[in-house]
C-alpha cells in the first residue's frame, strides 16, 4: 500500500522536509525557519470561470537562505508571491486556502492593519519593472524614506541619515546627490537598486524578488545580482528569487521549486535539479538553457503551451505536452507530490516522470 498524507499532513512534511537542518548564518537549527507556507491555495473568478492560479504550495525559507521558483509564464509564480504579501487583486482574486506562517504568525489570519505593519518590515517585495514600481512625480530620497518612516518612525534628519545609509548598502554611488534625483534621471539598473534599497530599508526576514532582473542588460544584471547575495550575507535575509531563468538559479540559488499550472511539481535543492531531475517538465526547461560548450543548430524546445488555468485537464496537467508512453487513464490520474529522496520531491505520475515504477511504491496508485 502505498502512504498518502492528508492535505495538511503534506504541507506540514514539506515544510519539515525542505528546511535545513542548520544555517551558517547563525547555526540556530529548525528556528533558523523564517518562512512556511502549507497548502496554499489563491483562485480567481472571471467570467469564463474559475481559475487556480496558486494549487495546494507549500514550501519553506530559512534564513541566508535562496528559494528559487521557476516555471513558464502563467505557472502562478508571481500570484504565490502576491499571496504571500496579501496583495491578490480583490474582489476577483480570493486567498481560498492554506497557512503562510512568518516568524511564527500566520499571515492569513492578520487583519489587514496587522498586514499592513508587516509589509516592508518583515517581509518585502523587489517587482521586475522599476519603472512600474518607482513613482515618476517623487524624489528617490521620497521613496526609499516612505517605507523607513512609516516601519521605523524616523523624522528629520534621522530619516535623511538612514535613506542615504540605505543607497549606500545597494552601491549608489554619491547618495546625497542621486536621493534628490528622480527616477526617470537613472539609469535601468540604477533604478532597480533602488527599488532594492526600499526593499531592504526596514530589515525585512524575507525579500520576495519577482524576477528582477528582466529588464537589465546581462552586465547590469551580473553585478545586480552579486550586489542581492552581498546583502543577504550581511543581513541574513531570506531571499525567493522568482525567475524563468535557469542560468541565474544557477547562480543564486540553494533550492528550487519547479511550478506547471498552479502547482508545485518538482523541489529539490540546485545540484540535485541540475544533475538529476526527474519530472519530464523540469528535464524541458534544463534542456533549453544554451551550453556554451556545445555547438547545436536547434535549442531543445518544448511543444505546446501550458493549460488554461479556469479549463485544466483532468488529472495531470502536463500529460497533454509529455513525451512519454503512456496510457489514456494514467494521464486522468492527479500525482501527489512525494519525497521520492531526502530533501526531493516529485508530483509523481506514470505521464510525467519516465522513472516512476522506480518509487510506486509511495503512492496509492503505483
Amino acid at each position: 500500500m502505498g502512504h498518502r498524507k492528508d492535505r495538511d499532513g503534506v504541507g506540514a512534511a514539506l515544510s519539515a522536509a525542505l528546511t535545513p537542518t542548520t544555517c551558517p548564518q547563525d547555526g540556530r537549527g529548525e528556528n533558523a525557519v523564517v518562512l512556511e507556507v502549507r497548502n496554499l491555495s489563491t483562485q480567481f473568478s472571471t467570467k469564463w470561470g474559475t481559475i487556480k492560479a496558486v494549487d495546494d504550495v507549500s514550501y519553506s525559507v530559512s534564513r541566508g537562505e535562496t528559494l528559487g521558483v521557476v516555471g513558464e509564464s502563467g505557472s502562478g509564480k508571481s500570484v504565490t508571491a502576491l499571496s504571500l504579501m496579501r496583495l491578490v487583486p480583490a474582489p476577483a482574486g480570493t486567498i481560498v486556502g492554506g497557512q503562510v506562517i512568518l516568524n511564527g504568525r500566520d499571515l492569513l489570519q492578520l487583519s489587514e492593519r496587522e498586514m499592513t505593519a508587516v509589509r516592508g518590515s518583515e517581509i518585502s517585495m523587489i517587482l521586475q519593472d522599476p519603472m512600474q514600481a518607482l513613482n515618476p512625480v517623487f524624489t528617490i530620497g521620497n521613496q526609499v524614506g516612505e517605507t523607513i518612516s512609516i516601519h521605523q518612525g524616523l523624522k528629520g534628519g534621522a530619516l535623511w541619515g538612514k535613506i542615504i545609509e540605505v543607497l549606500k548598502k545597494v552601491r549608489i554611488p554619491a547618495p546625497e546627490a542621486r536621493a534628490k534625483d528622480y527616477p526617470h534621471q537613472m539609469s535601468g539598473g540604477m533604478r532597480q537598486r533602488v527599488v532594492g534599497a526600499i526593499g531592504i530599508s526596514s530589515t525585512p526576514s524575507v525579500i520576495i524578488a519577482d524576477e528582477p532582473t528582466t529588464s537589465l542588460d546581462v552586465t547590469i544584471q551580473a553585478a545586480y545580482l552579486r550586489l542581492l547575495r552581498q546583502i543577504q550575507e550581511e543581513q541574513g535575509i531570506a531571499i525567493i528569487f522568482i525567475t524563468h531563468d535557469f542560468g541565474i538559479v544557477a547562480k543564486m540559488c540553494d533550492r528550487v521549486a519547479v511550478m506547471y499550472a498552479g502547482r508545485i511539481v518538482e523541489m529539490a535543492d540546485v545540484r540535485t535539479i541540475f544533475n538529476r531531475p526527474l519530472h519530464e517538465y523540469t528535464k524541458a526547461l534544463i534542456a533549453s538553457v544554451p551550453k556554451v560548450e556545445e555547438d547545436v543548430e536547434q535549442l531543445a524546445q518544448l511543444d505546446g503551451q501550458p493549460p488554461l488555468l479556469h479549463d485544466l485537464p483532468p488529472g495531470d496537467a502536463f500529460a497533454p505536452r509529455s513525451t512519454l508512453q503512456f496510457r489514456p487513464e494514467d494521464a486522468m490520474i492527479r500525482p501527489e507530490l512525494v519525497e521520492v529522496e531526502p530533501g526531493h520531491w516529485v508530483q509523481l505520475g506514470r505521464a510525467s516522470v519516465a522513472d516512476f515504477d522506480r518509487y510506486a511504491h509511495l503512492v496509492e496508485y503505483g
